[in-house]
C-alpha cells in the first residue's frame, strides 16, 4: 500500500476511541468459520474483539497508527485482567473515581512502550478512554453545544423512547425535523467543520458530494425509523454517551467468547502486508472504510495486494461512506460481489451514516 497518507496525516493522538462500524453486520457478512485467520483494521479494537466470537485461529488487528494500537493493547489487558464491572467502569461505560488506581494495578502487564504512552496520558485514563478520541469529542460537541440550541434533552429522549414505527415517523416529521435542526445540523456536519473537529481533512479529500446534505439525508432516514430507538451509535451521537447500551464485544454473551479467545488477537503495526508477511494468507478481512481515503490508482493497487493476500473463497467486508469503492468492480475476474447480502446488511446497519456495506468473495 502507498504510505502517502501516513505522511500527510498525524497519528500521534487517539482519533477513534470506539469503532463506529456495526459489528453485527460485519459478522453476518464475513460469516467466518471457526479456526480461520482474520485480518481486521485495528482502529479502536472493538470490531477486532468482536471477531473473536467466531472462534478463529487468529485475528490480526492491523493499523498504521501506533497510538490506536496502544489503545487496543490497553483494552486487551483490561479484558484479560479486570472483572466485567471493573472493565466497564475503567473504560468509561460506567461512572468511576478509581480509574487511576486500576491502571496502577494493571499497567505492569503492558509492553514498555505502551505503558509509557499511557503514563503520559493519565488524564485520558481518568476521564474514561472511550470518550477521549477526536471523533468522540466531535460528537460530544454536537450533543453538548449544538443540539441544545435545537431541541431539549426531554425532546431527544422522546425521539429515542419506545414507540411504534408510525409514531416514530410522526414525531420526527412534526416535532424533530425543524428548520433549525436542518440548518445547524448542516453547518456542524459540513466538510470544513467535520475536517477540523471530527475527521482529518485528508480523509475527505476524495469526497465529491455535499457532505452536510448527504449526512442530513442519512440521519433523517434513520431518525424516522423505529431502529433509531435501539441504536447505541445514534445514542452516542445525540447524547454524548452510550447510556445503558454497549457495543457488540461488551454485550455479556459476546464478552464471554471474547475473553475466552483473547490470546488469539495479535496487534500488528503497519499495513496489511506486514500481517501477511508474519501470518501468511488470510481467510477473511474486515477493512473498515479504508478505501474512502484513497484515490483510484492507490485503491486499485491496494485491492490487488489484498486479493493476493486472501485464500480462495475468502471474504472481504468494508464500508463506503461518501466515496464509492468496490473491489469486485475493478477485479471482476478475481472477486465476486455478494450483492444481495450486501444490500440486506446495508439496510440493517446501525452505522446509519454509511452509504453501503459491501461483501466481496475471492474466487
Amino acid at each position: 500500500m502507498s504510505d502517502q497518507l501516513t505522511k500527510r496525516v498525524a497519528f500521534d493522538f487517539i482519533r477513534y476511541a470506539n469503532c463506529w462500524e456495526d459489528a453485527d453486520i460485519l459478522l453476518k457478512g464475513l460469516n467466518p468459520s471457526p479456526g480461520k485467520k482474520i485480518l481486521s483494521i485495528g482502529s479502536a479494537g472493538d470490531n477486532s474483539f468482536s471477531l473473536l466470537t467466531s472462534n478463529p485461529e487468529l485475528v490480526a488487528a492491523v493499523d498504521v497508527s501506533k497510538t490506536q494500537l496502544n489503545l487496543i493493547d490497553l483494552k486487551k489487558v483490561c479484558i484479560n485482567t479486570l472483572d466485567y464491572d471493573e472493565l466497564l467502569a475503567f473504560l468509561g461505560f460506567r461512572e468511576s473515581s478509581k480509574r487511576l488506581q486500576t491502571f496502577d494495578l494493571i499497567k505492569s502487564q503492558l509492553d514498555t512502550s505502551v505503558r509509557d504512552y499511557w503514563d503520559a496520558h493519565l488524564d485520558q485514563i481518568e476521564l474514561g478512554i472511550i470518550s477521549q478520541g477526536k471523533f468522540e469529542k466531535y460528537f460530544q460537541m454536537f450533543s453538548g453545544k449544538i443540539l441544545p440550541w435545537i431541541h431539549s434533552k426531554s425532546k431527544t429522549q422522546q425521539l429515542l423512547s419506545p414507540k411504534s414505527a408510525e409514531e416514530q415517523k410522526i414525531f420526527y416529521d412534526r416535532k424533530w425535523n425543524t428548520w433549525k435542526w436542518r440548518l445547524l445540523f448542516k453547518i456542524f456536519f459540513s466538510k470544513y467543520v467535520m475536517g477540523k473537529y471530527g475527521r482529518d481533512p485528508e480523509f475527505l479529500k476524495e469526497v465529491q458530494v455535499s457532505v452536510s446534505s448527504y449526512i442530513l439525508n442519512k440521519a433523517g432516514n434513520h431518525l424516522q425509523s423505529k431502529a433509531a430507538q435501539n441504536n447505541f451509535i445514534l445514542r452516542y451521537n445525540l447524547t454524548g454517551t452510550f447510556c445503558d447500551m454497549l457495543p457488540h464485544y461488551l454485550e455479556p454473551a459476546n464478552y464471554t467468547l471474547v475473553k475466552q479467545n483473547l490470546e488469539r488477537l495479535e496487534v500488528v503495526e503497519g499495513y496489511a502486508e506486514e500481517a501477511v508477511k508474519k501470518f501468511g494468507q488470510f481467510d477473511y478481512m474486515n477493512l473498515s472504510n479504508i478505501f474512502e481515503y484513497m484515490n483510484n490508482d492507490v485503491f486499485a493497487t491496494t485491492s490487488n495486494d489484498l486479493i493476493k493476500s486472501m485464500r480462495p473463497g475468502g471474504r472481504l467486508a468494508y464500508w463506503n461512506l461518501m466515496v464509492p469503492r468496490r473491489v469486485s468492480n475493478i477485479f471482476p475476474d478475481s472477486v465476486n460481489y455478494l450483492e444481495s447480502l450486501s444490500a440486506e446488511l446495508s439496510a440493517q446497519d446501525k452505522g446509519f451514516f454509511y452509504n453501503q456495506f459491501i461483501v466481496d468473495q475471492i474466487k
